[in-house]
């Protein structure tokens, strides 16, 4: 039975095929906004300091001229999706002009809280490459689809490529800049009674380095990979120590996993938080605390839970991880030999998790 003679018709078959076609043509929002940023859209806007006309911004984009007439399109499918907006521009011809919207704000690359170097990274070929390879991956018994299409894993392949490691430790800088400015406004209690933290897979140092401006009496260690933390210098309660956390992990009152546990699976997860307990042992008030989401948590606004679906898929693709619910950590915390933990969800996506031993 041919499907017209099943039982959608009319405006329901129409309206599923649009459904389809828009979920596979959903790549083009991406694609669109990262040709806007490599071409500086967002800056050019920001920097005009007004409404922005088309002839204006055509004037100053670095584009070929035989291009001008297509940037009316590039800006339209951008506007569409929320990113810009138009605003009337009085005395001019053009009558209207594009303005920032509260999204575009993180895509100026001056703004300290930019996410443009992870839409940078996430889209790079490195990274959408994987996709392409998903239902191989399926089908063989390689650990990620990121294997499958480089033939190693993701930190393997970043620990010998420079350009993989540098724009993945700009993107998770990138993001610490946010969840920084959130933790040491709205977070403080959770480093009372601490003198010393370890910040473990901390990277260049981001959130390390916020933390001790903040508390100049906390004694804080970035602890990565070597070749991650070489030739980074600290200052006087921050230092930079080159290790790996699946063999031992530095003594502290706190151990700091941001954006950490959701790259491993159930079994690597238990092997870090092991080290980390063993980290905290015989410290009166030691605890781990945890940034990372907590998939469907019920304080998540509605909108957010395909969101924090796509980070779960990211994890299966490019590593061996995955973003979980509050039953899946309540198993990782209790195989790993702790005793109880609460989650904070003040982080958007993500939730702040206090584990004790």
């Amino acid at each position: 039975m041919h499907l017209a003679e099943g039982n959608l018709h009319g405006a329901e078959l129409l309206q599923a095929q649009a459904h389809v076609w828009n979920h596979i043509l959903n790549f083009i929002n991406s694609m669109s906004l990262k040709c806007a940023v490599e071409l500086g859209i967002p800056d050019l806007i920001h920097n005009h300091g007004k409404p922005m006309t088309l002839s204006e911004l055509v004037d100053v984009l670095p584009i070929h001229p035989s291009k001008a007439p297509f940037v009316y399109r590039l800006m339209r499918i951008l506007v569409h999706s929320g990113f810009f907006a138009q605003q009337i521009v009085s005395g001019n011809t053009e009558g209207e002009g594009y303005v920032l919207t509260n999204a575009s704000q993180f895509l100026v690359k001056d703004n300290p809280l930019s996410v443009a170097p992870f839409l940078l990274a996430m889209l790079d070929p490195i990274l959408t490459q994987p996709w392409h390879h998903v239902s191989a991956w399926f089908q063989n018994d390689v650990p990620t689809p990121f294997d499958t299409a480089h033939e190693r894993s993701f930190w393997e392949y970043a620990s010998h490529e420079p350009k993989l490691n540098h724009f993945f430790n700009e993107a998770m800088a990138s993001d610490a800049r946010i969840v920084s400015s959130v933790m040491i406004n709205e977070c403080k209690g959770v480093f009372e009674g601490l003198n010393s933290l370890v910040d473990v897979g901390g990277g260049t140092g981001t959130l390390a380095k916020a933390i001790a401006k903040e508390f100049q009496h906390l004694d804080c260690t970035v602890f990565d990979l070597p070749h991650v933390v070489a030739d980074l210098e600290g200052s006087e309660n921050l230092k930079y120590l080159g290790g790996d956390m699946f063999e031992a992990i530095p003594q502290a009152d706190a151990i700091l996993l941001k954006w950490i546990l959701h790259d491993w699976n159930d079994e690597e997860c238990v092997k870090i938080l092991r080290q980390c307990k063993e980290a905290i042992k015989g410290r009166g008030g030691g605890k781990v605390i945890i940034i990372d989401m907590v998939v469907e948590n019920n304080k998540v606004e509605a909108g957010s839970t395909e969101t924090q679906f796509f980070f779960d898929m990211l994890m299966m693709i490019l590593v061996t991880g995955k973003e979980r619910n509050r039953n899946e950590w309540s198993k990782l915390f209790s195989d790993a030999g702790f005793s109880s933990f609460k989650i904070n969800p003040v982080l958007g996506l993500r939730s702040l998790i206090e584990v004790y031993p």
